[in-house]
């Protein structure tokens, strides 16, 4: 099995949407999810949805094509946001996706981790303390009736 990679328009256009989903924050010092560490992260996560993002990306492309007459990486701010809004009504399960991964990504990257007051380390084995919540709120939830079929 070969090794699917993505082309330089699809990687631009991943980093663009990328730092479109979460951009930089000078009050908290971190770098957008735009950044080439965290593409770097993003793009290797997606290798094993390649098909489905080449496709989605070549929607996006054509819907800039065909209301701009450009690529997407040529258009100004405003008119990417109207693409990218057509292309989430579109092609909202490729839209999530890409979403999903740049979170992914962006949250595994050292600096973001750092900036939250985090250990740079894997959450397991130690795991993380979870500040316990009042759990009366599940109370309606533990008194509805079942409404799954039971399994032997």
């Amino acid at each position: 099995m070969t090794d699917p990679t993505f082309t330089e328009t699809e990687t631009r256009a991943l980093a663009i949407l990328a730092d479109m989903i979460i951009p930089a924050s000078d009050a908290y010092a971190v770098p957008s999810a735009g950044d080439d560490a965290i593409v770097a992260g993003i793009l290797n996560d997606a290798q094993r949805h390649h098909s489905r993002l080449s496709e989605g990306l070549a929607a996006l492309e054509a819907l800039a094509q065909e209301q701009h007459d450009t690529g997407f990486a040529s258009l100004d701010p405003a008119q990417r946001n109207g693409i990218v809004e057509t292309f989430r009504e579109a092609q909202s399960g490729i839209a999530d996706l890409i979403a999903n991964l740049t979170v992914q990504a962006y949250y595994r990257d050292d600096r973001v981790m750092t900036s939250l007051d985090m250990e740079l380390r894997p959450p397991h084995p130690k795991g993380y303390e979870v500040e316990q919540g009042d759990w009366s709120l599940l109370d309606s939830v533990r008194q509805r009736d079942a409404f799954f079929r039971k399994t032997n």
